[in-house]
């Protein structure tokens, strides 16, 4: 199959648009068929160059040379027949193969008619013409039938794919990966096995890698003078998203890495080695650095793969604007703050880079699902893919003889329960990215959202039964909570801006959208008398708030200032655990007033729910592989160990988040990232 954004056929028959590796369809093959008419009549080619770089070239800027010119003698019909085929705009040719067809028949039934009647030539100059016409109108209607249904192209075509050349084998999962300044060096980050991540180092002429002696740490770039970036003590920090402390070291090894930053979610170096871009968390925001100190862009959503230009104008990265989901744009920003996208959003979009020439940013997107494509993206908003896989690929670097590095992953989020009826752990996973959102207090019912290609476009709510039987899909979006008599589900639909709010009957009825607020919605949760949902959300160009809305009234209200986040709703509906700007958690009382510290609690710890007695929270340790959930005495601070969670197979086990647990703590539910992926390089792309 043709894939969209490939450039495929024989350079001298190509379309415009397929030349500019542009979606095609069966009005490339018109292009294509003008092509060979015209060379029937004028015996030359319509677009010929020296090189097959300037005959692409030629066909998306410049006009042949008319037929009328090249040969007066043939008939005005079939010139315009010509012309009309080699428009460069596929809306300026014919509107469907059947429309081509009855012109070409009228032109042959016009110069039968003609030749005919001619009067005052002589008979052979008639049958001359005549059968030189002919001739012209046979071959058009053979080539035509081969034109049908998009199968020119294809008969006419030879083509070269692009090779994959697989450079890792173990089980696990990869961080980052980049191209060290001599082009056949290699430098990866990893976690095989279940261990902890650490940086590798590799070359293409050897199938084996090396440890380099980071442990628990991740490569995040590469200088032109051989200088790595790396992340020390890397962790999860927000979804999709890791931190550390930011340090250099060099590429000969030995030493200490020096560090200099901490709390660095990315980085990257700027081309005279000197400078970075990073992105961190600031005041309930994220923001981009560049270089650091220098604030060029911030978010209440989140900022991923920062890429320094080739001339260090510029900072391409992926514009996400809604927390936990990867949604998003490609963006670039000049050093006076001055941004523009330069791609339509996409449902999954993570992993970019520069081209080789600087004039392009090579990233890896899919509009449904998670299968994401590798594609680019022109200065001036031109997008074509590049290649496709079968599962997710993430590009991570392009050398400068344009060789590109990518992951290929096989990501899942899969989901653990200790239910009613088994003494023992069991997967309840439905497709391919179940996430748990709720559980009924009985531990009887599941509700969980599928957010990965299985989902769909927009996403699916589902909810499951302790009893193993199928589960039931609810309709689009993104689950939230359970209603506190477990007969509504309370779901979340619509892009990655404003959100709308929808109630699911989890039995009989008809789903009901409440009024939108026209706020970018996070976590929910309801209240315990069910007429009410606690939220944090954020305006447009506003940073995250916490919300309290009645369930029939169209307006939320605020009860904190912005930088706030909610963790979890108390049992008694009256207070909310909170992160801060300032990423410090605090207990925020709903009916309003100031917020207090919660004691115990250090950086990387995150408040997964409460007891019921409201005495203590569920506590757990951000990026813990195994999970250790403790509780937290609200009065004491002190923490006890409450249970360890991890998967039987810890290969490519990560982020082990949400655990959701009975209020009488006999059940719980727990989701897991499992990421098997492989590093290749792929050469021949263009």
């Amino acid at each position: 199959e043709t894939l969209p954004g490939t450039v495929l056929g024989t350079v001298g028959y190509m379309s415009p648009e397929q030349a500019s590796g542009k979606p095609v369809d069966y009005r490339s093959d018109q292009f294509a068929l003008g092509s060979i008419l015209y060379e029937m009549a004028t015996g030359q080619r319509a677009f010929q160059k020296p090189t097959g770089a300037e005959t692409l070239s030629a066909i998306i800027r410049e006009e042949p040379d008319p037929v009328s010119r090249v040969n007066p003698r043939a008939p005005a019909p079939y010139r315009w027949i010509v012309e009309r085929c080699l428009a460069k705009d596929p809306e300026d040719r014919y509107a469907s193969t059947r429309d081509l067809a009855r012109d070409l028949k009228s032109v042959r039934e016009h110069v039968s008619e003609v030749t005919s009647t001619a009067s005052g030539a002589a008979p052979v100059s008639a049958t001359a013409r005549r059968r030189t016409v002919a001739w012209w109108l046979a071959a058009a209607a053979l080539v035509l039938g081969l034109a049908g249904g998009a199968v020119l192209e294809r008969r006419m075509t030879k083509t070269e794919s692009p090779s994959f050349t697989q450079l890792t084998f173990r089980r696990g999962t990869l961080g980052s990966a980049r191209f060290a300044p001599d082009g056949q060096t290699i430098m990866y980050s990893a976690s095989w096995d279940g261990k902890p991540m650490e940086v590798f180092v590799s070359r293409l002429d050897n199938p084996e890698s090396r440890a380099f002696g980071l442990t628990r740490s991740e490569l995040l770039s590469v200088s032109p003078s051989g200088e790595m970036a790396v992340s020390v003590e890397r962790h999860d920090a927000i979804p999709f998203n890791r931190t550390g402390t930011l340090a250099r070291i060099g590429m000969t090894g030995g030493g200490t890495p020096k560090e200099f930053l901490e709390d660095i979610l990315w980085a990257d170096w700027a081309p005279d080695g000197q400078n970075l871009a990073v992105v961190r968390q600031q005041g309930g925001k994220v923001r981009l650095e560049y270089p650091i100190g220098k604030v060029l862009y911030e978010t209440a959503g989140w900022i991923s793969h920062p890429r320094v230009s080739p001339r260090g104008d510029e900072v391409a990265f992926l514009d996400h604007p809604l927390q936990g989901d990867d949604s998003g744009t490609v963006t670039l920003v000049d050093s006076s703050g001055k941004r523009r996208s330069i791609s339509d959003s996409f449902e999954s979009i993570q992993g970019a880079c520069w081209s080789a020439d600087g004039n392009e940013v090579f990233f890896t997107a899919t509009s449904v699902g998670v299968n994401r494509a590798l594609q680019a993206a022109s200065r001036s908003g031109r997008v074509r893919i590049l290649a496709r896989g079968t599962g997710s690929f993430m590009v991570q670097d392009v050398s400068k003889s344009g060789r590109v590095l990518l992951i290929d992953d096989k990501a899942r989020k899969e989901m653990s329960a200790l239910m009613p009826g088994s003494p023992k752990e069991r997967d309840y996973s439905w497709l391919d990215w179940s996430l748990p959102k709720a559980i009924s207090s009985d531990g009887q019912t599941l509700l969980f959202d599928e957010t990965g290609v299985g989902g769909g476009l927009g996403y699916s709510v589902y909810v499951r039964k302790a009893d193993e039987s199928p589960a039931v899909r609810l309709g689009p979006g993104v689950g939230a909570d359970l209603s506190p008599d477990g007969r509504l589900a309370l779901a979340v639909t619509g892009g990655a801006g404003a959100r709308q709010l929808v109630l699911y009957p989890i039995g009989v009825g008809q789903p009901r959208a409440l009024p939108p607020n026209g706020l970018r919605i996070d976590l929910i949760s309801w209240l315990p008398d069910g007429r009410g949902i606690v939220f944090s959300g954020a305006e447009p160009d506003h940073g995250s708030r916490l919300w309290v809305q009645e369930i029939d009234e169209a307006k939320p209200r605020a009860f904190s200032p912005e930088g706030y986040r909610m963790n979890a709703r108390s049992p008694d509906g009256r207070l909310v655990a909170a992160v801060g700007p300032d990423r410090r958690l605090y207990l925020y009382p709903i009916a309003g007033g100031e917020p207090t510290p919660i004691p115990g609690l250090v950086a990387g710890d995150v408040v997964g729910g409460w007891r019921q007695d409201g005495r203590a929270l569920f506590v757990r340790r951000r990026g813990e592989v195994p999970l250790r959930i403790t509780t937290l005495d609200l009065a004491t601070g002190r923490k006890d160990l409450w249970k360890e969670l991890m998967p039987a197979d810890p290969a490519g086990v990560s982020t082990i988040a949400p655990v959701l647990i009975t209020p009488d703590e006999k059940y719980y539910v727990y989701s897991y990232t499992r990421t098997l992926g492989d590093l290749y390089v792929v050469d021949g792309l263009k």
